[in-house]
């Protein structure tokens, strides 16, 4: 009776790193969340979660980070506290900011696409002009979800919800991009 195994690789070695990768950005979007205060012009708050949202694309390209996004979305759903503020449940997704984190894996995605295109390469290659560029369309996926969201839930009219859930974040959402590019083009940061 022999008792030799053979080693067998259920998944290689891309996958898992990907995987860990996209656990990682989900966990770090999440505890962006905890930075969070109410903000008097918006029925929204102000939060990073979005700083999150461009680190997965930037860093995981279209399919990963927008993976990592719906890792997000499950964990909170479930019940773990990483929504604004360490709120947690279904509710967060159907209430009045929904729309913003529903937009979340779309937004990650369009980021990752427009940055690397079909294949994810290193972020050194890429103009500081294209990862802004980037950013702003991702912003303007959030926006435009987060503003419909607002919408049907609060009962805004289309001028009201564009201007308390969108143009009242666009100072934010500026120093959010530049710290995303600061991050990316940071020297301690290597992909393995």
């Amino acid at each position: 009776m022999s008792t030799e195994t053979e080693s067998v690789d259920l998944v290689d070695d891309a996958t898992v790193k990907n995987v860990a990768r996209a656990a990682l950005c989900a966990a770090l979007t999440g505890a962006f969340a905890y930075v969070s205060f109410p903000y008097p012009l918006s029925p929204a708050p102000v939060t990073l979660q979005v700083l999150g949202v461009f680190l997965a694309g930037l860093l995981l390209g279209p399919v990963w980070g927008g993976a990592a996004m719906v890792l997000y979305l499950t964990a909170g759903a479930v019940g773990a506290p990483v929504f604004a503020g360490g709120e947690a449940g279904i509710g967060s997704l159907v209430g009045p900011t929904a729309g913003y984190l529903w937009s979340y894996p779309l937004a990650a995605g369009v980021v990752g696409a427009l940055v690397h295109g079909r294949s994810v390469g290193p972020l050194g290659a890429v103009g500081v002009p294209r990862l802004i560029g980037a950013m702003a369309v991702g912003v303007c996926v959030i926006y435009a979800v987060g503003v419909a969201g607002l919408m049907a839930v609060l009962g805004l009219s289309l001028p009201n919800a564009v201007l308390t859930g969108a143009v009242v974040f666009l100072p934010a959402e500026a120093l959010k991009m530049a710290a995303a590019v600061g991050i990316v083009r940071s020297d301690r940061l290597t992909a393995a």
